[in-house]
């Protein structure tokens, strides 16, 4: 059995209540996390608040940093446990996990290496005055975390609120977050202070509801749905507490026919299978230009048919998807689509080992979707790519910028000039321009606008989000 973690101390829920852990690969329980309430979540905070007020808010910037250096040397010591619990609890094939777990490494080393360089300015102002910034803390702030990729945005949020100089109270995903309670060891191991940081396991609207209404949270982070976003952006509101929202996309990858399809090719299967399409920034649609179009179908449903789907120890190129919920809404895509006589070019394959009590999705290539259609859309969070074409850059444009999301986007084409044109029209947080994702570089900005959410987190930009800043004016004159 799971407990929370308080002040680095293992604790039951106060309601005594625990929620199992599924395996994602066969569907069946093989472990128990704490179902948290609001008593546990006010117990986090006002751990925090102590920590704060007696230990890590008396910390110099370069004592955060030489810890934070520590605990990404000792993630990278149990680097391989932590893929190990990642791979089972998210149904994540082998390589996938332990990319997560040396992503992890990268953002605490990083934001250790950040510590000591967030700094003020001094202002020019009238005769007999000094004016000057100062960076600083919000003080406590609360971290909501999604189960699709746990420890890389552990990594960027907690972090980078770390190396500002916050406590954090952390609620996961009630759906994976093993690998983060290990976390929160370690860091404890190195040195961390007990209270720096806090984690409260349980579902979102007991333990998440509650974290975002507490008054002694100053700032929070969430990665999630449009949908609960806006609820904890309402939350948030009625006590003015500023959030970080990053809310999911719909990304177009843009290939126009002078692109090089060698190279665009693996790139757009990898940004739709990877994490089993689970993934806020997942390649979901794909826009070609209508000279290239039957080519590139043809050459990409073979590379689809490929494919192979299983249980995450296998480490195949697609493990399950996180639960039954999930499995189900994208059949119910599939059947849209079907219903909708939309022609499916190519599906990947599950192979005879996976049980039949996992979660398990065929990676599926759509072609001719309309626009409108809800694949075109909204975000399956599955292995479904939908596949249009365009007549020319307008409309290339037009499609690109055609949903309620603005978070990545992609760009395949060797003409120059249209590349910056491409960057400056596509309204999206990210546009990579032949690359996707830039190998997940933690110094890159990252968030969306319109429906994405606003606010980034990754890279030195994320650091003045978790800091406010106080002007200071003194009369000397």
């Amino acid at each position: 059995m799971q407990l929370h973690y308080i002040g680095n101390t293992g604790v039951r829920a106060s309601g005594g209540r625990t929620l199992p852990v599924i395996d994602p690969s066969d569907g069946q329980p093989y472990d128990e996390i704490q179902r948290g309430t609001a008593e546990d979540v006010d117990a986090a905070v006002r751990a925090a608040r102590q920590c704060l007020d007696t230990v890590w808010g008396r910390l110099s910037a370069a004592e955060r940093g030489r810890l934070l250096h520590k605990l990404s040397a000792k993630v990278a010591e149990h680097a391989e446990e932590l893929a190990a619990i990642e791979q089972r609890d998210c149904g994540k094939p082998t390589r996938q996990a332990k990319a997560d777990a040396l992503a992890l490494v990268r953002y605490f080393e990083f934001y250790a290496g950040a510590c000591d360089k967030l700094h003020g300015e001094t202002l020019p102002y009238q005769d007999g005055y000094a004016v000057l910034t100062w960076r600083e803390p919000h003080g406590v702030t609360g971290h909501v975390i999604p189960w699709n990729y746990p420890m890389q945005i552990f990594g960027r949020s907690v972090g980078g609120a770390l190396a500002a100089g916050n406590a954090c109270v952390v609620k996961p995903s009630e759906d994976a977050c093993l690998s983060l309670l290990r976390v929160a060891e370690l860091a404890a191991e190195v040195g961390f202070p007990a209270g720096a940081i806090n984690i409260v396991t349980g579902y979102g609207h007991e333990v998440g509801d509650a974290l975002a209404r507490h008054p002694g949270i100053d700032h929070i982070s969430f990665t999630g749905s449009p949908r609960v976003g806006t609820l904890i952006q309402q939350v948030a509101a009625e006590r003015h507490c500023p959030v970080t929202l990053e809310l999911g996309g719909k990304s177009p990858q843009v290939v126009f026919a002078d692109a090089d399809l060698d190279a665009a090719l693996p790139v757009i299967v990898n940004a739709i299978v990877q994490n089993g399409g689970q993934t806020c920034s997942a390649g979901s649609r794909l826009l070609v230009e209508r000279s290239l179009y039957e080519p590139l179908l043809d050459r990409l449903g073979g590379l689809f048919a490929n494919l192979r789907v299983g249980p995450a120890a296998m480490d195949l190129d697609v493990g399950p998807l996180i639960r039954a919920s999930q499995q189900q809404r994208v059949w119910d895509f599939l059947s849209d689509a079907q219903h909708a006589g939309i022609p499916m070019v190519a599906q990947g394959q599950i192979v005879d080992e996976a049980p039949e009590t996992g979660y398990y999705q065929a990676p599926t290539l759509l072609r001719d979707v309309p626009p409108a259609h809800r694949l075109a859309q909204e975000e399956v969070f599955g292995p479904v790519l939908a596949a249009m074409a365009f007549a020319d850059e307008d409309e290339a444009v037009a499609l690109a910028n055609g949903t309620q999301f603005g978070l990545v986007a992609g760009v395949w084409t060797r003409d120059g000039g249209r590349q910056l044109r491409m960057a400056r029209r596509i309204r999206s947080g990210q546009v990579f321009v032949n690359n996707y994702g830039a190998g997940g570089g933690v110094e890159l900005p990252f968030g969306g606008v319109k429906s994405s959410g606003h606010g980034r987190e990754k890279g030195f930009e994320a650091l003045y989000a978790f800091t406010t800043l106080k002007t200071v004016a003194i009369r000397h004159g």
